[in-house]
């Protein structure tokens, strides 16, 4: 069963959360986290992307960034813009996009739980990723931005949380600039604490890394790390665990992932059409956006149209948790078979495009020039992905998009007591 605690949080005060909180460090560049930054002295990109008070050009893994991380997190405390939780606690964090709201909790999941397989994972991660993450956490002995878990979902866990977010005034509530809606509850009652750790430790059996697969390794290492490091670890130190929000499976939706291409292979548009009706049903659907609207399902947009693509039986396995993805599908069959890309992760002929962007953006790129070819696909399911974890299988690269981005600067967790 999952370990998920209460903890200390350090938390800004109300009148300057939503100056504070921002997106996390690694969706930015230093330009645009300059920019983001600017007229907020208490933005938390002051300690996440600490270059932007850097001389311009220095390098962003510098001794003094890091440095300057480190002066600027201590100078947030000691000006009362990050402030300890005399009791450990949970927090309820709620996302607001498009009139649909999702509730999660935070909590300080279990480094051990990591190790053990409890906390699942759907990706592969890389040691260098994972040392890039781990460097700011060990300047800063705290984990500055959460992680994004899901879980399957308790009846009385989403109770919990329903009766607070009715009785309870929220501490943070904005909108940000994005038009994303945040809210965070603190939970002050110790009987409603002791009873979460509780249902958490009995009723929750495993929880699933949705976004944040590089940064949930890093917090497991550093925890490792750690206890190495003291000789007289007992387990219950902070450093044990680290920050995750998590949400209950049935409120999250997955958002599609697209690719995008830069040629056909050596191909006429002609000649890949005909191909295409080898593996699958091909409409011209015309010059109007086409989004596909069930699983197996694809749409294509060539040379100024769109088009249906229906998958033909034998092309996927519904039995299998990777050969039922669409991304299989595609990948097996189009972008390796036909269009010559073999490794997603290192060809420099395809790009990924998150459906928050729309199809818009798949035409834009193709009409540009910049793309050929561009395909739009149906969203993973959430049960898809806890599948594909529950059996140790690994998701393909570039399947699953979320959105919104957790704000970083709401909570944050000390990896040493108070």
């Amino acid at each position: 069963m999952a370990i998920i605690k209460p903890f200390k949080g350090l938390r800004p005060p109300q009148n300057i959360s939503q100056d504070l909180a921002c997106l996390p460090y690694d969706v930015m560049n230093s330009q645009e986290a300059a920019q983001m930054a600017e007229g907020k002295d208490c933005s938390l990109l002051h300690i996440t992307r600490a270059e932007i008070d850097c001389p311009a050009g220095t390098d962003i893994h510098s001794e003094e960034v890091y440095e300057k991380s480190v002066s600027n997190f201590k100078a947030f405390q000691e000006k009362g813009w990050l402030v300890q939780d005399d009791e450990a606690k949970y927090y309820i964090y709620a996302q607001t996009m498009e009139g649909r709201t999702q509730y999660g909790i935070v909590g300080a999941a279990a480094c051990e739980d990591y190790a053990n397989g409890i906390i699942k994972k759907h990706e592969l991660t890389r040691p260098d990723k994972e040392e890039d993450r781990m460097i700011l956490t060990r300047y800063l002995d705290a984990n500055i931005e959460p992680v994004f878990f899901s879980y399957k979902a308790v009846p009385e866990i989403d109770a919990i949380v329903e009766n607070i977010v009715k009785n309870q005034a929220a501490d943070y509530d904005f909108t940000a600039e994005d038009g994303f809606g945040h809210h965070l509850w603190a939970i002050n009652d110790a009987e409603i604490n002791n009873r979460l750790e509780e249902l958490f430790a009995t009723k929750v059996p495993a929880t699933y890394v949705a976004d944040g697969h590089h940064r949930t390794a890093a917090a497991a290492r550093i925890g490792d790390e750690k206890s190495g490091q003291n000789p007289n670890h007992t387990g219950d130190e902070e450093y044990n665990f680290f920050m995750a929000v998590h949400f209950p499976d049935n409120q999250l939706k997955i958002i599609d992932y697209n690719r995008a291409v830069k040629d056909l292979n050596g191909l006429t548009p002609d000649e890949l059409l005909a191909k295409l009706n080898e593996v699958f049903t091909v409409e011209c659907m015309g010059e109007g956006e086409y989004r596909p609207a069930q699983l197996h399902e694809f749409s294509m947009y060539l040379e100024g149209k769109w088009y249906k693509l229906n998958a033909k039986e034998g092309t996927y396995d519904d039995n299998d948790p990777i050969g039922v993805l669409d991304v299989t599908i595609l990948s097996n069959h189009v972008l390796d078979k036909m269009l010559g890309i073999e490794d997603l992760r290192r060809s420099t002929r395809i790009d990924f495009i998150g459906g928050i962007r729309g199809l818009g953006e798949l035409k834009k790129r193709v009409d540009s020039g910049d793309m050929k070819v561009a395909f739009a696909l149906y969203p993973v399911s959430m049960q898809q992905l806890i599948d594909i974890a529950d059996t140790g299988n690994i998701m393909p690269p570039k399947t699953t998009w979320f959105e919104p981005k957790l704000r970083s600067g709401l909570v944050i967790h000390k990896l040493e007591s108070k």
